[in-house]
């Protein structure tokens, strides 16, 4: 009877385990442009085997990846968050062409400060990542950015 709960003990701690899958890890950091713009970049590092989407892709296919960011007065975007060129092909598991990353994907939004202080910028990636075989459900992370 012992045996068998070890067994049922280590089988249920390892499913535990085989489903927390976190393929990417986002790394922020800011640029100075001049004394009043600054870029606002965010880094994910994508797990060997794994792809991110780009912030366009075709209708019906993954979500793409999509930044929000939390206006607080001190800022104002300026354009549209860029992205690196990435990898276009021909996507078996959506079957069509689509826009990914893998290994390492940059994100530039370039903004105009209105203070002088320094202050944080709130922001959240909303993103998408597949394998050969599957998709995650798609996730939101929270990233910060300290202008100085």
């Amino acid at each position: 009877m012992k045996s068998i709960f070890i067994i049922v003990a280590v089988l249920a701690l390892n499913i535990t385990q085989a489903q927390i899958l976190e393929p990417v890890n986002w790394e922020t950091s800011v640029n100075r442009v001049s004394d009043t713009e600054f870029d606002l970049i965010a880094t994910a590092t994508i797990d060997s085997g794994w792809h991110l989407y780009s912030q366009t892709v075709p209708e019906d296919g993954p979500i793409a990846t999509s930044f929000s960011f939390d206006g607080n007065g001190k800022f104002l975007k300026k354009g549209n968050t860029k992205e690196d060129e990435g990898h276009v092909v021909d996507d078996p598991i959506f079957g069509m062409k689509i826009k990914y990353f893998d290994n390492k994907a940059i994100f530039k939004q370039r903004i105009k400060i209105k203070t002088k202080k320094s202050f944080t910028v709130e922001a959240v990636v909303n993103f998408m990542v597949c394998n050969d075989s599957r998709c995650l459900s798609p996730t939101d992370e929270d990233l910060l950015f300290t202008i100085d």
